[in-house]
């Protein structure tokens, strides 16, 4: 089993052979990734459109089904990853819809926000992929459990707080604007973005073992989680830089 923080990767391998007649590929894994990021823009633009023509409370259905569709889609991805030729690319089209609407929320307290995010996020994509390609950046196994530490970390941390908030107790160095926080926000980020090597890691060593076919669906799945945590840190901290 791949030690990764991702949750997406946390499954063990079935061997060729296993139901399968085919093997993945690095360039299949990559038109996978495409194809669903392509989705993802096709349903995030239909709310971006909706926002556009008929406000910001038009979009909170679409918010609404995209986050609850996207956790179920991605829960039967995780526990029943050969599912993924269905479920992932179904798994971009709610969350197109949720992140479509949180960008118009974002948007509208903050104009042009939208345009920072998107560029940020895909900058940060081909700006690792080239880095990992050219071997400047790789996963050891000390990168890997550093970065396993750290996204751990922050996930309690984001539990813990949210708890806290059910009580009526908020912590000021999550939510606020002061320079505290923004540090919290660019670390958050700075883990987020590492998470993306080590996706490409395990989609290189699955195509290296011989992983079935169907994992080019689930490699490209698992990016797909990523940057959507990744967009989603980003339009935090650019939201906090903008109160400041």
């Amino acid at each position: 089993m791949m030690k990764t923080s991702n949750p997406a990767l946390r499954v063990k391998r079935p061997a060729v052979g296993y139901g399968a007649t085919e093997v993945m590929t690095i360039g299949g894994a990559v038109n996978k990734t495409a194809f669903m990021l392509l989705l993802l823009l096709f349903s995030a633009s239909w709310t971006w459109k909706t926002y556009f023509s008929e406000g910001l409370a038009a979009v909170t259905p679409f918010m609404t089904i995209g986050l609850i569709g996207g956790l179920i889609t991605a829960l039967i991805t995780i526990f029943v990853n050969r599912w993924s030729p269905l479920t992932a690319p179904v798994y971009a089209l709610f969350e197109g819809l949720f992140l479509g609407g949180i960008t118009a929320v974002f948007d509208h307290k903050y104009p042009g926000i939208a345009f920072q995010a998107v560029a940020l996020t895909f900058g940060t994509l081909f700006m690792l992929l080239s880095a990992y390609k050219a071997g400047i950046v790789r996963a050891s196994e000390k990168f890997k459990a550093g970065i396993i530490a750290a996204t751990g970390g922050i996930f309690i941390v984001y539990f813990a707080s949210f708890v806290l908030r059910l009580f009526g107790v908020q912590m000021p160095f999550i939510y606020g604007s002061g320079v505290i926080s923004i540090g919290f926000s660019v670390v958050v980020v700075a883990i987020a973005a590492l998470n993306l090597v080590l996706d490409f890691d395990f989609i290189e060593n699955a195509a290296r073992e011989n992983a079935p076919k169907y994992f080019e669906w689930y490699g490209g799945f698992a990016i797909m989680v990523t940057l959507v945590w990744l967009y989603i840190e980003i339009l935090n901290l650019l939201a906090k830089l903008r109160d400041r």
